[in-house]
């Protein structure tokens, strides 16, 4: 009576208290973000073509007249930080993430779903964002 009781709360305990559970969560969160990552600069609002195109006009006769006249070149102007730069680096982590929680469900010998699951959305936003900056 005493093991079915130690069983009953085991069951009763809920995946909250899984590795694997949690490898699947941030599994998928980091899947997401490479999502998010890719689609994300898609959405931003771009200048027409005429825009750019004056704007790459004006910065070649701007930059023609300064080796004309012997001036320096301009330094470039750095880039400002957003969001989306610490998602190249927060999705691939979180894939290792995933990949160690499900290596700690397995060890502990849990659930097999749970850390097959975890390591495989943890090893596909790692390859995801592999392949995606392959293609950039």
């Amino acid at each position: 009576m005493g093991e079915q009781t130690a069983n009953t709360e085991e069951v009763a305990a809920g995946p909250f208290r899984n590795w694997g559970f949690w490898a699947v969560i941030i599994g998928a969160t980091a899947l997401v973000l490479v999502f998010i990552q890719i689609f994300g600069p898609m959405l931003e609002p771009k200048p027409s073509v005429g825009t750019q195109i004056v704007e790459i006009a004006g910065d070649i006769k701007r930059a023609a007249w300064r080796t004309f006249l012997g001036f320096p070149s301009e330094s470039a102007e750095p880039v400002p930080v957003s969001a989306m730069n610490y998602l190249a680096l927060a999705a691939p982590v979180l894939g290792v993430v995933a990949i160690v929680l499900s290596m700690i469900s397995g060890v502990l010998r849990e659930n097999r779903r749970f850390a097959m699951y975890g390591t495989g959305l943890g090893a596909s936003a790692i390859l995801f964002h592999f392949f995606w900056w392959m293609a950039l």
